[in-house]
């Protein structure tokens, strides 16, 4: 069952077309990517369904309800998360701000305590720096704490922008190998955008391949890994599979 339905979405930026009628289907409890280059239109079509862009036309539908064109605080009060490219965390808040922040739902807010622990958890050095200052994070650090802010949210449906970028093949395997904990332990539904199709393939269960504004290819990911032109075109990274299996840790979300 679909717990996200974009159809023929079409967002512009001026009259620049940036989105030419995409159409994605995000089941619920699943693990789901799109690929594409840098300039694909993969980061315009999460701020399209998060409601930080306003599609000209299409629709999007989430839960059962159309969210097109709603404000991002309405789509986000509704159970439907963007950690956006760049972390964007609040350099000045130490890091149990930067969290606390992300509990605004009132669902979320009874949990916020035990939330706060489980991310911590799940993401060690950010225990040894819950009094300083965000600012002072290292790039993965900051990408854990954006991730653990939108945690705490308590999510139905969290969108991840481009979570490895500038980021170590090291940083990089231990945050996708939380992220797969995540969704398989919690069934937390997962749409992420990635330009590093190899982790991204190894880790979600079914894709999206993007260029310029469209859809052109989806699958399940075992599958799209055989096709030769993702090959060629997206699988020239550093393999971090090791670093995935490294950073697996035994405890689960409850």
């Amino acid at each position: 069952m679909s717990v996200l339905s974009v159809t023929n979405l079409e967002t512009f930026y001026g009259p620049v077309p940036a989105l030419r009628g995409v159409s994605v289907d995000v089941d619920e409890g699943s693990f789901t990517c799109v690929l594409g280059a840098n300039g694909a239109g993969k980061t315009t079509l999460l701020n399209s369904i998060g409601g930080v862009l306003e599609p000209r036309f299409g629709r999007v539908m989430f839960d059962g309800r159309d969210i097109t064109g709603q404000p991002p605080d309405e789509v986000a009060a509704g159970g439907l998360v963007l950690c956006p490219e760049g972390r964007q965390v609040f350099p000045f808040l130490s890091v149990r701000e930067n969290l606390l922040l992300g509990a605004y739902r009132k669902v979320a807010r009874p949990a916020r305590a035990d939330n706060i622990d489980r991310v911590l958890d799940y993401f060690p050095p950010l225990g040894a720096r819950i009094d300083k200052p965000a600012g002072v994070l290292s790039g993965g650090e900051q990408q854990m704490l954006a991730i653990g802010r939108a945690i705490l949210a308590e999510p139905r449906l969290l969108l991840l922008d481009e979570p490895s970028l500038g980021l170590s093949p090291k940083v990089v395997g231990m945050i996708y190998a939380v992220l797969a904990d995540i969704n398989r332990s919690t069934g937390l539904t997962i749409l992420l955008v990635e330009q590093n199709a190899a982790i991204a393939l190894d880790t979600a269960s079914f894709g999206y391949v993007m260029e310029l504004g469209r859809i052109v290819m989806a699958g399940d990911c075992a599958v799209l890994k055989t096709k030769d032109v993702i090959q060629e075109s997206f699988l020239g990274h550093a393999d971090i599979e090791p670093e995935m299996k490294r950073f697996r840790r035994k405890k689960r979300w409850r």
